[in-house]
């Protein structure tokens, strides 16, 4: 199994991938928007199937990427930022480094079976299936109307 740990902010996301054992596999940083998850969903692909989120929890930036995440069936774990102390202290020179926090992510989601799951609760997860499918109907209505308006203009220009 491969723990990507994810160091999220404003703007953007740092994610590190990490093996059983905590050796870093991969890093990435993506915006911290739709298309950049995507970006990071693919990357995280290259893994392999049994990938698992780690995301740190604070200062409430995560809430998009987790939601996004969770819509797309994907298993998150939440990491209080205090789990995280002891490692990036080892590991950090002078400054902050994102990538150094995200590796402290993915090890504390390693060391910490217990951790408290994210998931979509209730109310929260029906607007978001109903969402999905909204926007799923208004793609094909779009993707329709412009076949049948080429059709259109090919029968009488």
């Amino acid at each position: 199994m491969v723990v990507v740990g994810i160091d999220p902010h404003k703007r953007t996301h740092t994610a590190v991938a990490v093996d059983e054992v905590g050796r870093q596999l991969g890093q990435v940083t993506v915006a911290a928007e739709e298309a950049g998850v995507l970006r990071l969903r693919a990357w995280a692909a290259g893994f392999g199937d049994r990938v698992r989120w780690a995301v740190e929890n604070g200062r409430g930036v995560a809430g998009g990427l987790v939601r996004a995440l969770l819509g797309a069936g994907q298993s998150v774990v939440w990491v209080p930022p205090k789990l995280m102390a002891q490692c990036r202290a080892s590991a950090r020179g002078h400054g902050k480094s994102d990538p150094i926090d995200a590796l402290a992510v993915a090890r504390a989601a390693l060391r910490e079976p217990d951790l408290p799951i994210a998931q979509l609760e209730g109310v929260a997860r029906d607007l978001r299936l109903l969402t999905d499918r909204r926007e799923d109907l208004v793609a094909r209505r779009t993707q329709l109307i412009g076949q049948l308006r080429w059709h259109l203009h090919d029968l009488d220009p």
